[in-house]
């Protein structure tokens, strides 16, 4: 193979180095054909697109090439090229019994794993120099059928011995890459005849010819199991290839360093890390993308780590060109559809939830909680209402009673008969010397709104929650309002809640949780766009919607929380209205029946 004459010095040069130390495969003295170098190429020549990250990574490689002290042996890379691409087949639609046909990138980052060999004078032979592999792709480029696939090839083409262990944060997770490899496995009579699967894992050994002897017989003891951080991590032992899929959910490292330590017997272990970004904030995966990202500037030496990283240079270059997207997609157009990606982008545009999934899964842009939730315009509606226009009607309650030390919120939430429309009506409440340690810039808006009895005071440190109380017995009281179900978070309220109830309001709790607040909190959001939630213009109200922003799981689920760095902002009637909102979702046909009349 020899240089193109577009091709940068550095890859020009690689492509032409043939060391005293190489071994070529091909018996004519020629190099084999290098899908790396092919790749290097494309990327430095601009005509395959990759963010500045993975450009720093390729030249890492590139440089290899001419590096004294390493060996170039592409036999154990095209080896497993050779294997995928001739036993294993895909089990998924729209690919479903099709052969697993790699793509240029795919055969580029299998040979970045395997071709560069080193010398260990410890074990006295030479063994791949990448031990570790981190690997971060938008979701649904392919990454966990490719590294099932090559978990798959390790397995039949590696040491006789070789036990492999399939990983995540969860046991569901932990089975997809499991049952990926198995159904490549099952789809390949050659494959399945020579082995069998039971519910522990895979094994070696045909059941009907017990007594054949050789690599693919009961003799040999490797195999293929799976476990999770919360179903044993601990049971990882000796292992030689190690698999940890979604790592972007993971907390802290308790479920990956029982697997790293397992390899440490290995003369040559293989650990893959892969993942696409994820909202767990100051998690795992954080630590591990800050030191890729020294490694790769050359800040933090990691010679044994190759990080493969596909990575978008700026969130703007998203929304101006879509030939932009492939930085951190690179099955675009081979595995992932453009008009998926487009119409996800379309959506994202105008909501807000959308396009936090999007940015971090089909992106991989870290999304931190300082996303707000609306936009000032969503928020905005001047609209507002007499409460005596709803003398004798029904309504759901929501309470926030936060700290006792801190703002709480009571909300009642009222409809009209034959109108989607929700018209809230509401009241907080502050301890008196909480109205002191207020940011400078809120104080003189907080004392307006005591002026105006937006907000009741209660003397010295702590919330008097019985005014919360007199509040709804006054809306019966004065307006007839008679409140149908009442939400209320958990914190102290066990006395509160007893004397509702002694008034015979019925209280329900509403955790604070994914599965809780994620759907009702979505609704607020397309309420408040639509202009469907008159809140009667409560400035509070605005003040706590105009804090809240979005947190949200790799379900797409969302949480109400505070704007990253603005601890001291108030979110309580943000956290009402959704409370509010889940009783409402919860009991929406006996709730409109009462407001129906019927």
């Amino acid at each position: 193979m020899t240089a193109a004459t577009s091709a940068p010095d550095n890859v020009a040069n690689a492509l032409m180095v043939k060391a005293c130390w190489y071994k070529p495969m091909n018996t004519d003295n020629s190099w084999p054909h290098s899908w790396l170098l092919e790749y290097i190429h494309k990327c430095m020549d601009g005509e395959i697109l990759v963010g500045r990250e993975l450009i720093q990574q390729l030249e890492i490689l590139s440089d290899h090439f001419e590096d004294p002290d390493i060996k170039i042996d592409f036999s154990d890379a095209h080896k497993r090229i050779k294997f995928i691409e001739e036993k294993c087949k895909h089990s998924e639609a729209p690919f479903a019994g099709k052969p697993f046909l790699l793509a240029l990138f795919q055969k580029a980052f299998i040979e970045a794993i395997y071709i560069f060999k080193i010398y260990d004078a410890e074990i006295g032979k030479w063994i791949r120099k990448y031990q570790e592999v981190l690997f971060l792709v938008a979701r649904k480029n392919g990454k966990t059928p490719l590294i099932a696939a090559l978990c798959l090839a390790e397995f039949f083409c590696g040491d006789m011995g070789t036990k492999i262990l399939c990983s995540s944060n969860d046991y569901d997770q932990a089975d997809l890459a499991f049952q990926a490899i198995d159904a490549m496995r099952e789809q390949s009579t050659a494959l399945e005849k020579v082995t069998r699967k039971n519910i522990k894992g895979i094994y070696f050994g045909n059941p009907r010819k017990p007594k054949k002897k050789g690599k693919f017989s009961y003799a040999n003891k490797g195999n293929i199991r799976k476990i999770s951080a919360k179903t044993g991590a601990k049971e990882g032992k000796n292992i030689r290839v190690g698999m940890s899929d979604e790592i972007h959910e993971m907390k802290d490292d308790s479920a990956v360093m029982p697997i790293r330590q397992a390899l440490s017997t290995q003369d040559d272990p293989l650990y893959f890390e892969l993942t696409t970004e994820g909202f767990v904030n100051d998690g795992y995966l954080d630590k591990r993308i800050k030191e890729a990202r020294q490694v790769l500037a050359g800040e933090l030496e990691r010679p044994r780590w190759l990080i493969w990283l596909y990575t978008q240079d700026s969130e703007t270059e998203i929304w101006q060109d879509e030939k932009n997207w492939v930085k951190s997609n690179p099955g675009l157009g081979i595995i992932k559809k453009w008009s998926f990606l487009r119409g996800m982008l379309d959506e994202a545009r105008t909501n807000t939830e959308t396009r936090v999934f999007v940015m971090s899964k089909d992106f991989n842009f870290k999304q931190n909680n300082a996303a707000a939730w609306l936009m000032i315009d969503d928020i905005t509606n001047t609209e507002v209402f007499n409460l005596d226009e709803f003398k004798g009607c029904y309504a759901i309650g929501a309470v926030d009673l936060s700290k006792s030390g801190d703002l709480a919120s009571a909300r009642i939430i009222m409809m009209r008969k034959g109108s989607s429309k929700k018209y809230t009506h509401q009241k907080y409440f502050i301890p008196e010397s909480k109205l002191a340690d207020l940011e400078k810039e809120d104080v003189e808006k907080f004392k307006e709104w005591v002026r105006r009895d937006l907000i009741v005071v209660s003397p010295g440190n702590e919330n008097d929650f019985s005014l919360i109380t007199q509040w709804f017995v006054g809306l019966y009281k004065n307006y007839n309002i008679r409140v149908f179900k009442t939400g209320y978070d958990k914190w102290s309220a066990v006395y509160w809640v007893k004397e509702m109830e002694s008034y015979g309001f019925d209280c329900v709790r509403i955790d604070q949780t994914w599965g809780s607040m994620s759907e009702p909190m979505k609704l607020v959001g397309i309420d408040l766009k639509s202009k469907l939630i008159n809140y009667n213009d409560n400035p509070v109200d605005r003040f706590c919607l105009e804090n809240t922003a979005i947190l949200m799981n790799s379900k797409a689920d969302i949480m109400p929380v505070k704007i990253e760095g603005k601890d001291n902002k108030k979110i309580d009637g943000a956290v009402t209205m959704i409370i509010g909102y889940r009783v409402y979702i919860d009991n929406r046909a006996d709730f409109l029946r009462l407001v129906e009349g019927r």
